[in-house]
């Protein structure tokens, strides 16, 4: 019997103790009381994300987020942190293609002041203009980093390949002369239309009556509105490539390679993840980075690192095998990897590693509830995915349910293996083309 079986049903969140309201402004709120927990964290999101930025002002959603906390209308930059460092409390925004994100944790006392301060930094950001322009300064340094970075080099051109004409194929940090083109006025403009309560939600888990979070929020947060706040545009259609492309980009100084071969998986909202997502665990994630890991770094001695990673988005993300090989070992390494790949989309997975997985992803699904952070974690994941209140205490019957057929039936309808991007990024290797 597995771990998550064995807690009693009260550990596990659901629709008996995960308050659930949707304010009149249209901010969800999602709200489970630890009373065992002296302390208490805030997590959300919102519908203000890199979907939004023009090609020219690429990266503007992000810097806008980050931007959140340099300073509001009643607080300056070194007052908000200093307030927070004052009770140990923290607070933080971030951008993606989809939303930004915030995050935060307090002692239970200080959930008022928590609050204030998110919507304070939601509602009135003043962006002043040499905070922006330390911002910027961070922002290009980080941009300039990974410019240097193969592993970096290598996944955003593997996104570029795989996701031409759509949101996925664009770094939602943008590129430095897109951040250059920023001005402050752009930060206001982008906050000013597309930040508003509409598809906001918000999570709360600690040592609180989750009744009174509802009310907290409603008082901070309830009386916000925005009339012009749009709604999010539709993903556009995805398309597979025509055929397999190889691109190599040269980084002379390097002594590594990095390599990322794959294509676009499924959405999570599709009933072929379940099955492809404990396909991939067997594939090169479970334990030693699965057959991959077995295969390259163990049988082989190539791999420095090799597993594979398969998204969980609202549209396809991608499903890729990373590496890291010395120089010498790419085409070897590639060989292998395409074996595998073979291998997994034309034979089914044994009951026993199918069995190994299950039991893994079961019996470790208690450790993402021991704290606070986890539970508002997975609260926010059946919110943004409507998988329902109830999903962890299916989880197990989910999981179980998923067959060696199902697994190989997803994973050759998504691994066409002739439409694949292979990516290298590193020093010059025989007989490829610099890209």
């Amino acid at each position: 019997m597995s771990k998550l079986n064995n807690l009693p049903m009260q550990a596990i969140p659901g629709p008996d103790d995960v308050l659930r309201t949707e304010l009149p402004n249209g901010i969800v709120v999602l709200a489970r009381a630890n009373y065992n927990s002296p302390s208490v964290v805030v997590s959300g999101y919102l519908p203000a994300g890199g979907l939004f930025d023009e090609e020219k002002k690429l990266g503007l959603a992000d810097f806008t987020a980050s931007a959140l906390m340099r300073g509001t209308a009643k607080r300056s930059f070194n007052r908000i942190f200093e307030e927070l460092e004052a009770v140990g409390a923290s607070l933080g925004f971030s951008g993606g293609t989809h939303t930004t994100g915030f995050s935060g944790r307090a002692l239970v006392e200080d959930l008022p002041m928590l609050l204030g301060l998110l919507a304070e930094s939601l509602r009135s950001p003043a962006f002043p203009a040499a905070q922006v322009e330390k911002l910027r300064a961070g922002l290009l340094t980080n941009l300039d980093l990974q410019q240097q970075d193969t592993k970096d080099r290598a996944g955003m051109a593997f996104d570029q390949i795989v996701y031409p004409n759509h949101p996925y194929g664009r770094p939602d940090e943008g590129v430095p002369y897109t951040i250059r083109a920023v001005h402050r006025r752009d930060l206001k403009a982008f906050h000013r239309k597309y930040y508003g309560p509409q598809g906001m939600v918000l999570a709360v888990v600690g040592g609180i009556d989750p009744q009174q979070v509802v009310e907290m929020v409603q008082r901070t947060l309830g009386d916000w509105r925005n009339p012009s706040q749009p709604v999010p545009p539709p993903l556009p259609e995805w398309h597979p490539l025509k055929g397999r492309e190889d691109v190599s980009i040269l980084m002379p100084a390097k002594s590594q390679s990095d390599i990322i071969i794959g294509t676009a998986g499924p959405a999570r909202s599709s009933e072929d993840f379940m099955p492809a997502a404990l396909g991939n665990m067997v594939l090169g994630k479970f334990g030693l980075m699965g057959r991959l890991g077995e295969s390259l770094r163990e049988q082989a001695g190539l791999a420095y690192y090799v597993y594979s990673e398969m998204g969980a988005s609202i549209g396809p993300g991608a499903w890729a095998v990373s590496a890291g090989v010395d120089p010498r070992d790419v085409e070897r390494a590639i060989e292998l990897i395409f074996t595998e790949l073979r291998r997994f989309v034309s034979e089914p997975v044994t009951d026993e590693e199918l069995a190994d997985v299950q039991a893994n992803l079961i019996g470790s699904m208690p450790l993402s509830l021991e704290s606070n952070t986890g539970v508002a974690v997975q609260l926010l994941h059946m919110e943004r995915h409507q998988l329902g209140l109830d999903f962890l205490r299916r989880y197990p019957e989910l999981v179980r349910a998923i067959t060696p057929a199902q697994i190989l039936e997803a994973s050759a309808r998504y691994l066409d293996l002739d439409r694949l991007a292979v990516v290298v990024a590193g020093p010059p290797v025989e007989g490829k083309q610099d890209d």
